[in-house]
């Protein structure tokens, strides 16, 4: 980048690290173009199809006309189907009009931080977290402060670290439960021992990043918002890319106190209006219908994860959690680092 670039790009996007997991993708593509045999191990993407049932609900749509704007935070239809979803299967009472559907759930997390954070609010961020959590913070104008746990820990901070890194700064905290990149899932005592930990500080809000609930090995989902003490100071991520295999079609949701999905609508309006008409319609018949292809798509992930595991048993000096969700693992390499072949050095 010349010297002439860098007086013309903001400060902020020279600040911005490119995401990784799109930056091995992009790298695995161009290898790819070259003839070499690549597995990518990048993106977070079901090989699945997206159901046929969803693909005909919105090629319905297209032909009913579902081809114009929607209002900002969703159809109707849609917000009424996430309000009786969050109740049915999470405990969860958020109203229509406290949801927001965006582009996919990274737009919500980038919706939320811009509508949340001032410059030098901090973030208590559970690690290790999806790469995208730290930059957007900080596009934000947020400060991320990492809470780490290791595999002995099965990646789970305990509770009294959490409250420990709290400060009169923090915004809030934030975790995703099926976790990416781990596959850990936090279940009903720990979650409760959480809740039990934020509550006190009133300031502080929490965000639950829940993509992956359909992908959950331990037949129980629970949602940290269920619980009294912290219900109405969370706001609960979801979407259709990795239950339901829609990745491409970028439609995620949230539900809110209802002052903060006003404002996360202020901020999309501005940015992208609603999402696609079409999809948000094949997104409440995902909804309402029966979930026999995600329990498919669910075994499948329950049995690679069992493959992967017992291969990287046998490598000596290999340590990993057991994932109970997610199609992820997160295998602990320290003991190679420093070591050498001759030519190149693990760091």
């Amino acid at each position: 980048m010349t010297a002439t670039t860098q007086t013309i790009l903001s400060e902020r996007v020279l600040n911005l690290a490119e995401s990784e997991t799109l930056k091995m993708a992009r790298m695995a593509r161009e290898l790819r173009a070259l003839g070499h045999d690549v597995i990518s191990l990048s993106l977070g993407e079901p090989d699945f199809d997206t159901p046929d049932h969803i693909k005909e609900a919105a090629w319905q749509a297209l032909k009913d006309g579902y081809t114009k704007y929607t209002p900002v935070a969703g159809l109707p239809e849609l917000t009424k189907a996430i309000s009786e979803k969050f109740k049915r299967d999470n405990n969860l009472d958020y109203r229509p009009e406290q949801i927001v559907v965006s582009n996919g759930a990274k737009q919500t997390v980038y919706n939320l931080c811009q509508s949340l954070l001032n410059p030098g609010d901090e973030v208590v961020v559970m690690a290790p977290y999806w790469v995208s959590y730290w930059e957007i913070v900080k596009l934000s104008g947020g400060v991320p402060v990492p809470v780490y746990a290791g595999v002995e820990q099965d990646f789970k901070p305990t509770p009294q670290q959490i409250s420990d890194a709290i400060t009169e700064r923090t915004k809030f905290v934030m975790f995703s439960s099926p976790c990416n990149p781990t596959g850990s899932v936090f279940d009903r005592e720990e979650l409760k021992a959480y809740a039990d930990a934020i509550a006190p500080h009133e300031h502080v809000l929490i965000v639950s990043d829940e993509i992956y609930e359909y992908i959950n090995f331990t037949h129980e989902h629970v949602s940290i918002g269920s619980f009294p003490n912290v219900k109405d100071r969370t706001i609960t991520i979801n979407g259709f890319a990795k239950g339901f295999s829609m990745t491409g079609w970028r439609l995620g949701y949230m539900g809110a106190p209802k002052y903060i999905a006003d404002a996360c609508t202020k901020i999309q309006g501005q940015v992208t209006s609603g999402a696609s008409s079409f999809g948000q319609k094949a997104g409440a018949v995902a909804l309402m219908s029966d979930l026999g292809p995600t329990e498919v798509m669910r075994e499948a992930f329950r049995e690679r994860r069992d493959i992967v595991l017992s291969m990287l048993e046998e490598i000596p000096g290999v340590k990993t959690n057991h994932p109970d969700g997610a199609f992820y693992v997160f295998p602990d390499i320290s003991a190679f680092f420093g070591k050498t072949d001759g030519h190149t050095t693990i760091q």
